[in-house]
């Protein structure tokens, strides 16, 4: 339930930002898609110092509800939306004082999400044992629940604030999130002492000035707000600190690997990096769906006039809801039969499904009408495909990253999950760029011609992505036997 209101919060955010961005503060496609990527990179990064901090010394009960606090300032400072950006002689003009805002507003939504995300999906993990049968089908049902959030967001959210105004879909937003923090505390009691703070963490201790540890962790977090929000309006610098940051930190776990684990332990870590990094292909293409392909449904898809562009986002969370207990309820029978696929045959499942959703839009579009209006089904198709690719890797991965890692960097394993969706949130704002139709605050919706810009790049995307996913299922029954799973339940 706590997820599920702070995924109704992200969801409902993440729905209208792009088309905030190039609306009302009138973005270009480009920067619009740059900026995107880099806030939701920064989104998917954070949890792996957050993830560190409360495996050493918060415990990720209080890293969560700190967390949470900080959403809930973030979502209700998106509110402030300002007045309208124009058009003058050709050069846009923003309102600095609202420009700022939105942008510290997306720090605290960024450093918010490091304190919560790694750490509520690691107490999901440390519900089960190890060899618990239950663990990936209790992983999809903890995924249909951020899901509901997901689904009621899209539609609520981006209804509210495509129709009377965006304050109204980022407030309530900032509700979704304010909800979900007192269902946390609430909710304790049920955790049976799951993510207390390590006995070593002596938070009470003096750090500096009188200043308990525990104390200076969270001003530490609120200094980090700030150096976020300086980062997030420098694109290409955090596309080179990205790739500092992801270096050192494949290069410390590749180290050890190599020299503190034992042999099994050894393999198990190499395996999962493996499938991380396979994993970025993915996530770069199904984040499309808040920026790209948002953009291609509001000027090249027939919604109708009910639907909004935004709205059509919940489709996504709409079919996991559907399909997530008949997944999990698969993975069951087929465990019990012995012939469930590996962890890594679901990961080139996955792939290879997200790249049949763009071909079905390729296939869309070749039956597009005159003025470049593609019919809505084959943007539902393309949805579902990306949804059951979805549910083959995502709840999967996360349940992976539980079992696998070594326990005593349980916390960084699962921000270094989230670290490869940071690097695929870059690049995909990079793929969204290329996509880009016209410049800052020009005319977008240009029908035939939008259309093969979008088919052009959509083909390239389903080309590598079937090709790659093809390979995975080739090469999994290998990196099945080097994940040692007989060890587990031996």
């Amino acid at each position: 339930m706590t997820e599920m209101w702070e995924r109704f919060s992200y969801y409902g955010m993440r729905a209208l930002l792009i088309l905030y961005l190039t609306k009302h503060f009138l973005f270009g496609d480009k920067d619009a898609g740059l900026l995107y990527g880099s806030y939701a990179s920064l989104v998917y990064a954070m949890p792996v110092l957050g993830g560190l901090i409360a495996d050493r010394y918060l415990g990720f009960k209080k890293a969560i509800m700190f967390g949470a606090g900080l959403l809930v300032i973030g979502h209700f400072g998106m509110a402030f939306e300002g007045p309208p950006s124009t058009m003058v002689d050709g050069v846009v003009i923003r309102d600095g004082l609202y420009e700022q805002t939105f942008y510290l507003s997306l720090a605290f939504i960024i450093v918010g999400v490091g304190f919560l995300k790694s750490s509520i999906s690691t107490i999901v993990g440390q519900l089960y044992s190890e060899a618990d049968p239950r663990r990936d089908a209790g992983f999809t049902i903890f995924y249909m629940g951020i899901n509901i959030g997901a689904f009621v967001a899209t539609l609520l959210c981006a209804y509210l604030g495509e129709t009377y105004g965006w304050q109204y879909g980022f407030g309530a937003a900032g509700i979704g999130m304010l909800i979900g923090l007192a269902t946390f505390i609430h909710g304790d009691k049920y955790l049976q002492g799951v993510g207390a703070p390590p006995e070593s963490a002596n938070l009470s201790k003096p750090v500096i000035a009188g200043l308990s540890k525990e104390w200076f962790i969270y001003l530490s977090g609120l200094i980090a707000v700030v150096g976020v929000w300086r980062m997030i309006q420098s694109t290409g610098d955090l596309g080179v600190l990205l790739v500092l940051v992801g270096f050192v930190v494949t290069a410390w776990l590749i180290w050890f690997s190599l020299s503190k684990c034992t042999p099994v332990e050894r393999d198990r870590m190499l395996v999962m990096l493996a499938l991380i990094a396979l994993s970025v292909c993915f996530w770069a293409l199904f984040e499309q769906a808040g920026s790209s392909l948002t953009l291609f449904t509001d000027r090249n898809v027939a919604m109708g006039s009910v639907f909004t562009a935004g709205m059509f986002q919940s489709l996504n969370p709409m079919f996991i809801i559907m399909l997530a207990p008949l997944f999990a309820w698969i993975w069951v029978k087929l465990g019990r039969r012995g012939v469930e696929p590996s962890t890594p045959m679901k990961f080139g499942l996955g792939i290879l499904q997200v790249g049949l959703g763009f071909a079905v839009l390729i296939l869309g579009a070749s039956l597009a009408g005159p003025d470049g209006k593609v019919a809505v089904i084959w943007l539902a198709l393309m949805y579902l495909l990306h949804t059951t690719g979805e549910l083959c890797l995502s709840p999967v991965g996360l349940s992976m990253v539980t079992r696998l890692s070594v326990a005593r960097v349980g916390g960084m394993m699962m921000g270094v999950w989230f670290l490869s969706s940071s690097f695929a949130a870059y690049v995909g704002g990079m793929i969204a760029g290329a996509m880009a139709i016209g410049g800052d605050g020009s005319d977008v919706s240009l029908g035939v011609e939008s259309l093969m810009v979008y088919t052009s790049v959509f083909e390239k995307l389903a080309m590598l992505a079937v090709g790659l996913g093809l390979l995975l299922i080739i090469v999994s029954p290998w990196l099945a036997r080097r994940m040692h799973l007989e060890e587990s339940t031996s």
